[in-house]
């Protein structure tokens, strides 16, 4: 008996798995079917570039929003009515695609963008099915202006932020796993992300100094010291000697020199006297000689005295 309800467990268990697979092939199908009723195209990541061409509406919604989710209706009859209009929509799952939501800096949900051929502008009107088609109809969007070229979403500064918001929600997983998973408390993974910082920032300074080191080195200059340091030590004796007898030659010099100017002094005092004694040949004049009297008198008599 055990071995029949054995058995027969086996096989209603193979046939329940066989009915599940079958009604989620199903309800896979009715999904498909439907989004290919409602022509709302899912982006993400992966196929985003798509809206960079032609005309879109695009809705940033999240299924927890209550205001997105009584939006949903009015969004899928537009997508049954993209045709007719001629434009595409599409809409992004901000908590699945958080790359996109930073990509197009978005804070508010829902949040929809009409986009032209590149060109991006946030449709902030009401949010009914009548406006959005007359929006579209009538080319209201052609009296907005669009978004700025550094804050277009296929710049270099929102491909950053795109990458910003991926590594923070990347950073609130690992968070959530650490405090949840493995039980550390929340203070404790706020100390492993802050080690794990200060690490990263110690490394990127290291990198920045080699590489500053490589573009600007600094040991030329040492270089050439040690160089000369290296050339003065192997100077030889003989050299030094050499210098030696340049020196003493040219001290010797110096005194010839010297002597030389001290022979030229007395022939210079001589040729002074001489004309000393040529002028005193010539008569002075009277008034000259007067004075000259009345000088040596004084001398005269201070010479008596000292007699």
């Amino acid at each position: 008996m055990a071995g029949l309800t054995r058995a027969d467990m086996q096989k209603y268990g193979r046939s329940s798995c066989w009915i599940s697979a079958v009604f989620l092939m199903l309800a896979a199908h009715v999904i498909a079917q439907t989004d290919d009723n409602n022509n709302v195209l899912t982006v993400a990541d992966a196929n985003w570039t798509l809206i960079l061409h032609g005309e879109w509406m695009i809705k940033f919604y999240a299924p927890w929003c209550p205001a997105c989710q009584h939006l949903q209706t009015d969004w899928e009859s537009l997508g049954r009515q993209s045709e007719s209009l001629g434009i595409s929509v599409g809409r992004v799952d901000v908590t699945q695609q958080p790359g996109l939501s930073g990509r197009f800096l978005v804070t508010t949900l829902p949040t929809i963008f009409h986009a032209k051929d590149g060109n991006f502008r946030k449709y902030v009107s009401s949010r009914t099915i009548e406006d959005i088609q007359a929006y579209v109809e009538k080319k209201k969007w052609a009296m907005v202006e669009p978004v700025p070229g550094w804050k277009s979403p296929s710049s270099l500064l929102m491909s950053g932020m795109a990458n910003l918001f991926r590594l923070s929600v990347w950073i609130r997983q690992i968070h959530t796993y650490l405090t949840n998973t493995l039980g550390i408390p929340s203070w404790g993974s706020y100390v492993i992300f802050a080690i794990i910082t200060l690490f990263m920032g110690l490394m990127l300074g290291l990198m920045l100094v080699l590489i500053a080191d490589c573009i600007w080195p600094s040991r030329p200059k040492y270089r050439e010291d040690k160089t000369v340091v290296i050339v003065k030590e192997e100077v030889s004796e003989e050299e030094v000697e050499d210098i030696m007898m340049e020196d003493k030659r040219m001290s010797d010099l110096d005194n010839e020199s010297e002597r030389a100017s001290g022979d030229e002094s007395p022939e210079e005092e001589g040729q002074t006297s001489d004309g000393a004694a040529s002028g005193s040949d010539q008569p002075p004049p009277e008034g000259a000689a007067e004075s000259s009297v009345r000088k040596r008198k004084p001398q005269g008599s201070n010479t008596t005295e000292g007699t």
